[in-house]
């Protein structure tokens, strides 16, 4: 009977403990949210040209919000690095349930592969687009001389805002330099875009092959728990990773990816997430840091593993959805391993490991680079389509060069739907 007391009072030891060091991280958490509540110094929007636009009252995305200054819990302040675009007529029409708000994370030598991200977006979608840019400050200038030098006709159908690299003050390098730089910045945009209701979030190395409205369009599936949607991070668990190497909880079989992450951030931002730290579930704000702190030694692909490790306790909160929605070479590197590709095609491409740039997936660098060399305006079959087909020929000794076809079905479907849309005046 002594044993079990010892073990009785051991375990509550230890609870307490756990309960205390968790709540010893809640007043910098709740420092945290106040403090965003403050605004953004001079923080404006780019849009397309004509007037300001003016959204109706149900539209949960801001335009131009200004306040008292930057939170002092982050390492630097914004100063002027947006400016006012009028919007065009189209934009001034949208509301809430027509445009699309598309986030991307920018740090490095990532502006030209960004920016053939955001083209690829643009080429082949309808419904009016808002990019939210995360960059280094070095990079804004260059974001927006590249934007306004798009064709009018296209810039009537989006509007952008660059935001500065932000992290939490007293973690700021340990945040900045988790994984990639900068990566783990999408972790805080749920708190950072405050009147946005849903958002894309994509790595830099994405390219869409479809209407990113199609993408946008799974947010109808989500149920009452739901509140984001990626695709598995492996289709095959004899060789993923997660499975086999992490040293931390992920989610179901062979975990999840976070290179395309579709999220809505108002179910986000007012769940209170369970977890393996206390047993009092935590708002977002209040989990991030924490988890860090427990995490921080055993995790490989940073706030991915942080994602995978808060959907492990929160299966009900995740909407999960095929591989041809992020599709990379690890569907094709060993064999065709992504079913839903090999029936549909491939909807959006993710080169990650910089397959873009290198000559190891020479599939993939065709496609970014027929997407980053095409000029607006020209025929997309002539200048894109039939370019890209003839180079796809000469990767046809690697796996996924003998697979590319899946990468030009769904890419043929849109330039067909594209072109019709244009007889019929779009």
């Amino acid at each position: 009977m002594r044993c079990y007391l010892h073990a009785l009072l051991l375990c509550m030891v230890f609870a307490v403990f756990s309960v205390l060091y968790v709540f010893n991280q809640l007043p910098v958490a709740s420092s945290f949210e106040s403090q965003y509540e403050d605004g953004w110094t001079d923080r404006r929007t780019k849009q397309s040209s004509g007037r300001q636009t003016q959204f109706g009252a149900q539209d949960t995305g801001h335009i131009v919000r200004k306040g008292g200054g930057v939170p002092s819990l982050f390492d630097h302040q914004e100063h002027d690095r947006t400016r006012e675009k009028p919007a065009s007529a189209s934009i001034q029409e949208a509301t809430r349930d027509e445009r699309i708000h598309l986030a991307v994370v920018a740090c490095g030598p990532r502006l030209e592969e960004t920016l053939t991200m955001l083209k690829s977006a643009l080429l082949f979608s309808a419904k009016p687009l808002h990019f939210h840019i995360f960059a280094e400050d070095h990079l804004h200038g260059s974001f927006g001389e590249s934007l306004d030098l798009w064709p009018s006709v296209f810039q009537t159908r989006f509007n952008y805002t660059t935001y500065p690299i932000t992290f939490p003050s007293e973690n700021a390098k340990e945040w900045k330099k988790l994984f990639k730089p900068c990566a783990s910045q999408r972790l805080f945009l749920p708190l950072i875009l405050k009147d946005v209701d849903s958002l894309l979030y994509v790595d830099t190395d994405i390219l869409f092959l479809q209407p990113v409205e199609e993408i946008w369009s799974l947010l109808s599936f989500f149920n009452s728990t739901h509140l984001a949607a990626m695709a598995p991070e492996h289709e095959e668990p004899r060789i993923a990773w997660y499975n086999r190497f992490a040293r931390h909880p992920y989610y179901g079989k062979t975990g999840v990816n976070s290179g395309v992450m579709l999220m809505n951030m108002t179910r986000i931002r007012e769940k209170y997430f369970k977890n393996d730290m206390t047993s009092v579930p935590l708002k977002w704000v209040e989990l991030l840091m924490p988890l860090l702190q427990k995490y921080k030694l055993n995790i490989t692909w940073g706030d991915q593993d942080l994602l995978n490790i808060i959907f492990h306790h929160n299966p009900e909160s995740l909407y999960v959805f095929p591989c041809q929605w992020n599709y990379r070479p690890d569907h094709c590197i060993y064999g065709s391993n992504c079913l839903e590709a090999e029936q549909e095609g491939v909807f959006i491409l993710h080169g990650n490991r910089g397959v873009y740039h290198d000559d190891k997936q020479p599939a993939f660098r065709a496609v970014y680079e027929a997407i980053q060399k095409y000029t607006f305006g020209d025929n997309l079959v002539q200048s894109l389509l039939l370019p890209l087909e003839a180079n796809l020929q000469e990767t046809k000794h690697t796996y996924c060069g003998r697979a590319s076809h899946m990468f030009t079905k769904r890419l043929k479907q849109s330039i067909s739907i594209l072109q019709q849309e244009t007889i019929e005046g779009r």
